[in-house]
């Protein structure tokens, strides 16, 4: 089968696809079918040796997947031959989700909701398990509650935006004006043009912030919170700000960790089916060009996901 490794660190021009074995089912995996899989942030970093989850190279980078169910191993009931699944792939180890075949855990895969097509479904694993395990796992976000939403157009940011409105919050997003229209269609109540306002003031006091930017932006969500609120970074590397200082400022910060999770995803394809949460795909590539995906990913403008398809 194909494959997309590395033999080195570097640059997106590292990726290049070869020729590998496909894997066989052992007791407790599902052999899935790659019809898609989705380009995270998390890749890049990876493949740069900014974030050595795997190892030094040889390796393959990506986690997220939709595929279809070829074969069950020994002891897995859960799922046949034929079904159409999606999931987060053995984070933070090596999930080799940039390949025609992959194995997969039953705790880590859902069915395939109605309602999203293949590209759609290998978008929302990480990005969506990190907004929902920050929003209600961490956060509790309930009806009436102010949530602030940092880069609400991005992979993460505009499920975060949907997961939110679905809590019954009020939602407020930062990104550039010509991202608005379309948060607005997504349910966002207020947004901020980050480059021309200062979202502190602008957003008014909330009572969640999720950053997904982090640094400089970790002591000025913290200005932005009502007395007792939360920062929910998914920055764990720089939020930015220190538990201490958060407390010293009568403000609360945890990090989310995302985890691979068959019941919160079953949470999200919920959602999915009930039309209150959809997956934006911007741009979707051949796997063979890996590298362009990784180069778009980078460039920071991608308005949701970007997938590439074997």
């Amino acid at each position: 089968m194909r494959a997309v490794t590395q033999s080195a660190f570097g640059e997106p021009s590292v990726l290049r696809v070869t020729e590998v074995d496909r894997p066989e089912p052992g007791p407790g995996q599902v052999l899935v079918r790659v019809e898609a899989a989705a380009y995270n942030p998390v890749d890049a970093a990876v493949r740069a040796g900014a974030f050595p989850l795997l190892g030094d190279p040889p390796f393959t980078v990506g986690w997220d997947v939709s595929g279809v169910a070829e074969e069950a191993g020994p002891g897995v009931s859960a799922f046949a031959p034929g079904d159409e699944v999606l999931g987060l792939l053995g984070f933070p180890a090596a999930g080799n989700a940039y390949a025609e075949y992959v194995l997969a855990s039953p705790n880590e895969i859902v069915r395939r909701p109605v309602g999203l097509t293949a590209q759609q479904a290998a978008g929302l694993p990480l990005a969506g398990l990190t907004a929902w395990q920050a929003l209600v796992g961490i956060a509790r976000v309930q009806e009436g509650d102010r949530v602030l939403v940092h880069r609400a157009a991005g992979g993460v940011g505009h499920l975060a935006v949907q997961i939110a409105k679905a809590r019954g919050a009020y939602v407020v997003g930062t990104a550039r004006a010509d991202k608005h229209e379309f948060l607005r269609g997504l349910g966002a109540d207020a947004l901020i043009d980050y480059t021309k306002e200062d979202f502190v003031t602008a957003a008014g006091p909330v009572d969640v912030v999720f950053d997904l930017v982090g640094g400089e932006y970790g002591q000025r969500s913290a200005a932005a919170l009502r007395p007792g609120g939360l920062l929910v970074s998914a920055l764990g590397g720089n939020p930015g700000i220190t538990p201490e200082e958060a407390a010293a400022l009568g403000v609360r910060l945890q990090v989310v960790s995302v985890r691979p999770s068959a019941h919160d995803l079953a949470e999200l394809t919920s959602l999915v089916e009930a039309g209150r949460l959809t997956v934006h795909v911007d741009l979707t590539v051949p796997l063979a060009e890996a590298a362009k995906a990784h180069e778009q990913g980078q460039a920071g403008r991608t308005t949701g996901k970007i997938v590439l398809v074997p």
